[in-house]
């Protein structure tokens, strides 16, 4: 592909795309081969993602809190849900992280319950 192709399709590109690619390539960089973006992923399937937290939430109950988060990697975004947790320390909005789980569409957004999970460095 040439300058002129690639100088072409960024500047037709909306930034939702832009910010995609962006994220994509960032990390691509960080993510090792058997990581996946989350728009492939296939409910029902095990999945290892990586993405940016976007949000982190705390759904109260005396009986059973769980910590969620919204994780976004450019292709997609994931709710991951971690039952009976109020803080998981390093779960932080801006945080890059890895999760392994099963994904879960039993709702209008797909969903990992109770991951195994992986803090990547903060970027400076």
């Amino acid at each position: 592909m040439n300058a002129i192709s690639r100088a072409y399709r960024k500047f037709t590109a909306s930034t939702a795309e832009l910010e995609s690619r962006e994220l994509q390539d960032q990390f691509g960089a960080l993510a090792e081969v058997e990581t996946q973006p989350i728009g492939q992923c296939q409910p029902g399937s095990q999945v290892e993602v990586v993405g940016s937290i976007r949000s982190v939430s705390v759904q109260p109950s005396l009986k059973s809190p769980s910590l969620e988060i919204e994780l976004y990697d450019g292709s997609g975004v994931v709710t991951v849900v971690w039952m009976g947790r109020r803080t998981i320390p390093g779960i932080v909005a801006g945080r890059t992280v890895k999760v392994c789980g099963r994904l879960t569409c039993n709702t209008d957004r797909p969903i990992i319950f109770n991951p195994r999970y992986e803090l990547r460095p903060l970027s400076r």
